[in-house]
């Protein structure tokens, strides 16, 4: 029988490492071939976080300074047990009460007596010159003021003055003026305000309490204008004070 005589496989060029061919490159290695290697950046402090870090740091501040003054005045209040003190017109004369309608202005004589009652055992009170300031309906009709005293403990002064007014006070104008010539001539007395105002200091033991101003407002006064050279004491069995602290922030008083 004659022999199969089979066709040999032709030699691929370039020799055996030819023979088997690699597989292809990958999309991830045909890339990276081209692109330079991965260096990390040092991360950059924006001023942002910290001004961030600042506010929190400042109102936390704020509230633990809050916290610790809310515990010393609730040790305060449990040691002391303090309270306001007290004032009431006891007595106030009207010598004269005069209106120039020419000069729109008004002249008057007032005595004065105010009861002042501190009614603390461990706080005395230091306080300073008091202004006085009578009204009616909104018309300024006398100053005067009160000296500087020393207020102790459990302690009732009584504080006397007279307030003269020369029409010193400006020019009112006349629908005020006219308000106030009816007034006078009613039946039922001219109201009078009383307005007091001035600054306290609080001693407790041997702590001191800054300067602290104080507007006390009295209503509920009534007086009959005299005539001639009487003199006419006002109703202040109706009269009620009230006492309001004041505090003054740069141009604003509260």
């Amino acid at each position: 029988m004659a022999e199969k005589v089979y066709p040999s496989k032709p030699t691929p060029i370039g020799g055996a490492a030819a023979a088997n061919p690699p597989f292809p490159a990958t999309k991830a290695q045909l890339y990276g071939a081209n692109r330079p290697a991965y260096r990390p950046q040092p991360r950059r402090r924006h001023r942002r976080g910290c001004c961030c870090s600042f506010c929190i740091f400042l109102t936390l501040l704020v509230l633990a300074l809050l916290f610790l003054a809310a515990i010393l005045a609730a040790v305060i209040f449990l040691l002391y047990r303090p309270h306001r003190p007290s004032f009431a017109v006891s007595a106030l004369k009207l010598s004269y009460l005069n209106v120039s309608q020419s000069a729109s202005t008004v002249s008057s004589k007032f005595d004065l007596k105010v009861t002042a009652k501190n009614p603390n055992k461990k706080l005395v009170y230091y306080y300073g010159p008091i202004t006085i300031s009578v009204y009616s309906d909104g018309v300024d009709v006398g100053e005067g003021s009160f000296p500087s005293f020393v207020h102790g403990t459990k302690n009732t002064t009584l504080l006397e003055t007279s307030i003269v007014s020369n029409g010193g006070g400006g020019a009112v104008d006349a629908a005020s003026l006219s308000k106030l010539t009816s007034d006078m001539k009613s039946k039922n007395g001219l109201p009078l305000e009383v307005k007091l105002e001035t600054k306290v200091k609080a001693k407790m033991g041997s702590f001191k309490t800054p300067k602290v101003g104080i507007r006390v407002t009295c209503v509920g006064i009534k007086v009959s204008v005299p005539s001639g050279n009487a003199t006419a004491t006002a109703s202040t069995a109706g009269a009620k004070c009230k006492v309001d602290t004041r505090v003054k922030i740069w141009k604003w008083t509260f």
